[in-house]
């Protein structure tokens, strides 16, 4: 590839391909595309749904296939619309907002989503968007809600190639993106096997069981130091653990930390090293083994099991279809959905000779290395993928 940093034209890409020397011209997407979005129809008339036309939702941009189905009647009653396979769609409203897909499916779309159709590449325009995409949403998200509009999507100016250009740099990307695909289905495929096993290992097999009280030498929630006082805070050195921090199997590290007289004046306490955190309340499963000694927010437990428990035992157990659902069973609804520890410690636990503990954990964590090897390299692609937008798109 050529690599045009030292040249003084301007309208060209950092990185390009040999063959191509041209400048790129600067459009508005409403002087080279069309654009419409659609409509809901009424959810009270039970007439309009169960029928054989997909409804895509904003997300539902990247699928094959979607949850909800309308009618002809729902179609024609409302201001829904058709699009086409290979149509380009754009989420507008909420937590897509900015997402961006061409359509694998014939159906139909609803208001949150603005169908795109152009004579030049739509991969093209898919990458040049994804290239500047939060650099728009940070500049033209508008209402409480955070909404793009047809008026400001049609009125973003990019640079296009000519068309070659353009087919030559999305068959490039198409290529990254088949690869990362398949990447997420080795993950997916991982991630099934994992949950097969552990599910497997502890219904099929007649482990001695305890009641979870007694597989653990201390266990509770934390609690959360006064926001308002910085001494709570500032310069603090101990971890303090939320949601946010239980992502992986293994807490490695962290965002936040408290102080000595934080965690005096909390219900927060030290949970050692090698112990689950649990969350317990609102966002209730998951679930880490920390590495280093923390502390916990409220609606999040820490367990320090007992000698002869292994921790990654256990944590294979609390992860179990079985866990699960005996902990959904107790959840007590309210401001905060909770699943109280004085519930938990009467759910039955498996508690096998330590030996068996050991080897099961040992295969199960093979397969858990293998899959954060697997998310590592789909990390990295992505990141590959976000150098390559960044200097072979204007």
């Amino acid at each position: 590839m050529a690599d045009n940093k030292d040249k003084k034209v301007l309208n060209v890409p950092a990185l390009r391909f040999p063959e191509f020397s041209r400048e790129w011209k600067r459009h508005k997407l409403s002087e080279i595309c069309s654009f419409y979005s659609g409509g809901t129809p009424s959810s009270s008339k039970k007439e309009f749904y169960n029928g054989n036309i997909p409804f895509i939702r904003s997300g539902e941009l990247h699928k094959d296939k979607t949850e909800l189905f309308i009618t002809e009647d729902g179609l024609n009653s409302s201001a829904a619309k058709l699009v086409e396979i290979g149509d380009l769609l754009l989420a507008l409203y909420g937590a897509t907002s900015g997402d961006i897909a061409i359509s694998k499916i014939k159906g139909a779309i609803n208001q949150a989503i603005l169908c795109i159709r152009t004579k030049q590449n739509k991969k093209f325009i898919e990458s040049v968007w994804n290239k500047h995409v939060e650099r728009l949403l940070q500049t033209y998200l508008q209402g409480g809600q955070g909404n793009l509009s047809a008026d400001i999507v049609k009125n973003i100016p990019f640079y296009f190639a000519d068309l070659e250009e353009q087919d030559k740099l999305a068959n490039f990307i198409s290529l990254l993106d088949e690869r990362i695909s398949t990447q997420n289905k080795i993950i997916e495929k991982l991630e099934t096997l994992i949950k097969g096993f552990v599910d497997s290992i502890f219904t099929a097999n007649k482990f001695p069981k305890v009641p979870f009280k007694e597989i653990y030498v201390r266990a509770g929630e934390g609690g959360t130091p006064a926001t308002s006082n910085p001494e709570y805070y500032d310069n603090g050195t101990i971890p303090f653990i939320k949601i946010d921090d239980l992502q992986n199997k293994y807490i490695k590290t962290n965002k936040d930390c408290i102080t000595e007289l934080g965690l005096q004046k909390s219900s927060a306490w030290i949970v050692p090293a090698n112990s689950i955190i649990y969350s317990n309340g609102a966002t209730i499963g998951a679930i880490s083994i920390n590495l280093f000694p923390v502390c916990t927010k409220q609606g999040i437990l820490g367990v320090v099991p007992k000698a002869d428990i292994n921790v990654e035992f256990l944590y294979y157990f609390m992860t179990s279809t079985a866990f699960t659902k005996a902990v959904e069973r107790i959840v007590t609804e309210g401001t905060m959905r909770t699943a109280y520890l004085k519930d938990i410690n009467h759910i039955p636990c498996p508690v096998p000779y330590p030996v068996k503990q050991d080897e099961i954990a040992k295969m199960l964590s093979t397969l858990s290395e293998k899959l954060e090897n697997e998310v590592i390299f789909q990390m990295k692609l992505q990141k590959q993928k976000e150098f390559l937008l960044s200097q072979m798109f204007i």
